[in-house]
């Protein structure tokens, strides 16, 4: 039988030879990782009761949502998890001082080809980037696992997108994430795997192939998975935790879906309030004034990311009606940012540096919006509400658009000043 990336994946990790579509198995995964909502899934894995983990060697925490904490619940939530890491000898612990959780488990060697990666968080398909099965799952079923070593999972159709040309000036992973997004809709892969590939996604760098991934999620996919390369092999040298086995499809693989684009084609992407398909050219969003500038998260917090906005920013100022707040994601790429004068041209520039984590993406602190404020965002999501009050307005763009939009106070088209 002729087997996508996914369902080899989720049969060598459930012990089968080969598994269909639709299956039910019940796999082991390679790490599970939880953040911040650790301290919930503790309480729930007591209420189980059992004592002790299955297996600490394979539990990843990381704290990232609310760092440092901002309240005394969120420094009492940071407590729990650090008396239960310590209690249950959990080897792989990062604390305020790693990042957001999915970079970090990029960085300190867990994503690794063919490994199924369950997690905490939505955004857990950014590790498929690495040819990784890697998905979001919820509290208690973490907790399950944590308790059990395995975890019931359906196996899902998979859904292929083939791009191909090269990216216009101006234009990024980014704006072809939007893009696929707004014409698939947010529930075009409702529960499938989307596998990425063609000559684009061959020249993209490791950075912009996580882009990707991530927001694999806003497309209602179960996970989104790049093939190996040269690439992937050059990122994972001597970060790569274990042995890995790559996967790669069969050349005669069933997919219930197939898009394909041709990168020339595209231009910058803007999402719209209040959904992430709610997607526009760039030249329907021009000249929307903004008050924040949010560079940063998961999806663009990468050192490409700032290196892009920087360039653009160099010897320039922000707008005086706009904030702009810089997150690199984690602190592996703020020391290199700040190696490379990065970090320098953005408080030049009239910015804000701040700590690595997730910050104002989920509404907690450090930068959320007030009531009839607009934010133009390179995060993944712009819901109602989602970064402070619900009468404020989140635009989703590219670092590049941020840059110019932080210059220009309104949203503008990087490729009139790059």
């Amino acid at each position: 039988m002729s087997q996508t990336i996914a369902q080899k994946i989720l049969a060598r990790a459930a012990g089968l030879k080969e598994v269909e579509v639709g299956q039910i198995v019940t796999p082991e995964p390679d790490w599970v990782m939880s953040h911040d909502n650790a301290a919930a899934i503790s309480k729930t894995f007591k209420k189980i009761g059992v004592e002790r983990v299955w297996n600490p060697e394979k539990i990843v925490i990381i704290l990232d949502h609310v760092v440092p904490p901002s309240t005394p619940e969120y420094a009492q939530n940071h407590l729990d998890i650090r008396k239960f890491v310590e209690e249950q000898g959990i080897k792989y612990f990062h604390g305020l001082n790693a990042g957001i959780c999915h970079q970090v488990m990029a960085e300190r060697g867990h994503d690794l080809p063919g490994s199924l990666i369950l997690g905490s968080d939505s955004h857990t398909p950014t590790a498929g980037a690495f040819n990784a099965f890697a998905a979001g799952i919820g509290r208690s079923e973490v907790a399950a696992i944590w308790a059990t070593g395995h975890l019931w999972l359906r196996v899902p159709e998979s859904f292929e997108i083939i791009v191909n040309g090269k990216m216009p000036k101006g234009v990024y992973a980014k704006d072809l994430a939007l893009h696929i997004i707004g014409d698939i809709r947010a529930d075009g892969a409702n529960y499938m795997s989307v596998e990425f590939r063609g000559e684009t996604i061959s020249n993209m760098s490791i950075a912009s192939r996580m882009v990707l991934t991530n927001l694999a999620a806003e497309m209602g996919a179960k996970t989104g998975i790049m093939d190996y390369d040269e690439k992937t092999e050059e990122y994972l040298k001597g970060r790569a935790l274990k042995p890995y086995n790559p996967v790669r499809a069969d050349e005669d693989a069933e997919y219930q879906k197939r898009r394909e684009y041709d990168a020339e084609d595209l231009v910058p992407k803007i999402a719209f309030p209040h959904t992430v398909d709610n997607v526009h050219d760039i030249d329907e969003a021009e000249d929307i004034e903004i008050d924040q500038v949010f560079l940063g998260t998961c999806t663009n917090g990468r050192l490409e990311d700032l290196r892009v906005a920087a360039s653009i920013l160099k010897g320039k100022k922000v707008h005086p009606r706009v904030r702009m707040l810089v997150f690199p994601a984690s602190w592996e790429v703020y020391m290199d940012a700040m190696k490379e004068g990065i970090l320098e041209t953005f408080i030049r520039a009239g910015a804000l540096v701040m700590n690595p984590g997730c910050g104002p993406c989920l509404g907690a602190h450090e930068g959320v919006l007030a009531p009839g404020e607009r934010c133009l965002s390179t995060a993944n999501r712009n819901f109602k509400g989602r970064m402070g009050s619900k009468e404020a307005e989140i635009y989703l763009g590219s670092p590049a658009t941020a840059a110019a939009t932080a210059i220009k106070g309104k949203i503008s088209d990087p490729r009139e000043v790059i």
